[in-house]
């Protein structure tokens, strides 16, 4: 199992109260550096099960595409990633990590399918987006004469199944040492480690099985905040809309993000469970601004001694939020996913170090665009429309 971690040191750098308790659980360790690990193995064994000859997939920032090529490797599963472009420049280890595993890796927008051609001649210029490298490695997948299969690191019910490993650990560690949450924290994009560490003790508070009443809380970018400016509506998961449709809080699949350095969190919807959730009101979202995050991420360095990757500093930002609250209420606990570390990430702390970490207002504008092509805002509900 991952470690599951007393942040001792950050609580006293933090002038908490003995109180208040702060855990987190840390997937950095994988051979990825990340949680994606949980999944990627899972999938690359039952494509190789299934003769797959050749597996197709986007990446963010990276930790995906480092995790199936690894995942790949020890299958003998050749892979093929396609990388958000902005992160692929600002993340050059990650693509030697990739080609390292023996996987082929390109920038995203591409001219290696239509989909990527079509937008650079539009857009010379693009930075990308995780919808733009889904649409490129399907149209890779779809193309290959079956030769291929497409997988995907998040959004998807296997997937989030995948990495509840993640909280099935933590219930039991923390039970080790007489703990629960009082509240479970993670950051989210699509929504597979939030998912990992929340929906065992959700299942808990279902099944009315958990010794207290836990809070869940999603900490997504503002500049890409699908939970908390999303629509809940039928939408596609792409760009080039070849997925079928979601049904999830969406920005509408042409939003571009602005390029934050969180790539793993620039994804225009939520996993459709995550989303339901929410409509539930069993889960709680909040978006943060990436000079926040970061503040956070580098307390928790210098006390922890863990460099956390960019998306985790949201995760990091959202416990220290609640350890403040539980400390004015008299106490409590507090449960984060630590979901990968940074050492790949270096650009993005070179920027902090310097002081040009950017914010981004909402781009409200680019949304309300985005949004007018949304099926479910356009007459699509279920059931699902005719496929012809």
């Amino acid at each position: 199992p991952s470690p599951l971690v007393r942040a001792s040191r950050w609580e006293k750098a933090l002038g908490l109260p003995d109180t208040v308790k702060i855990f987190y659980k840390y997937e950095g360790v994988s051979p990825s550096g990340s949680h994606k690990t949980n999944t990627a193995v899972a999938q690359a064994y039952y494509n190789k099960e299934a003769g797959t000859q050749r597996i197709t997939t986007e990446t963010g920032a990276g930790q995906w595409g480092s995790a199936l090529a690894w995942s790949g490797a020890q299958f003998g599963l050749p892979v093929e990633v396609y990388q958000v472009k902005v992160s692929y420049e600002q993340k050059p280890y990650r693509k030697a990590f990739i080609e390292a595993c023996g996987a082929d890796i390109y920038p995203s927008p591409s001219m290696k399918t239509q989909a990527g051609a079509k937008i650079l001649a539009t857009d010379p210029d693009c930075p990308g987006s995780l919808g733009i490298a889904i649409s490129e490695a399907i149209e890779a997948c779809v193309t290959s004469g079956g030769t291929a299969k497409y997988a995907l690191g998040s959004v998807l019910s296997h997937v989030l199944m995948h990495q509840t490993v993640i909280g099935e650990e933590a219930i039991k560690q923390m039970a080790l040492v007489g703990e629960y949450p009082d509240v479970v924290v993670g950051c989210t994009g699509g929504g597979s480690n939030f998912a990992g560490i929340a929906f065992p003790f959700l299942g808990e508070k279902f099944r009315q099985e958990a010794p207290k009443t836990t809070r869940f809380v999603a900490v997504e970018p503002a500049a890409c905040p699908s939970l908390t400016k999303g629509v809940y509506a039928y939408d596609f998961g792409d760009t080039a809309q070849m997925t079928p449709l979601i049904k999830s809080h969406t920005l509408g699949a042409s939003f571009m993000p602005p390029s934050v350095h969180s790539g793993g969190l620039r994804y225009h919807a939520m996993a459709p469970l995550i989303s339901h959730l929410k409509q539930l009101d069993a889960i709680e979202a909040r978006a943060v601004q990436q000079t926040a995050a970061f503040n956070a991420g580098d307390s928790f360095f210098k006390s922890e001694g863990i460099l956390p990757a960019p998306e985790a500093t949201h995760a990091i930002e959202g416990a220290l939020v609640e350890a403040r609250k539980a400390a004015a209420a008299g106490g409590g606990t507090v449960l984060f996913n630590m979901c990968g570390h940074g050492h790949f990430d270096m650009f993005a702390w070179q920027k902090y170090a310097a002081g040009e970490i950017e914010d981004f207002e909402y781009p409200e504008a680019l949304v309300a665009a985005a949004m007018k092509d949304i099926p479910g805002l356009n007459g699509v509900d279920w059931p699902m429309p005719d496929a012809r």
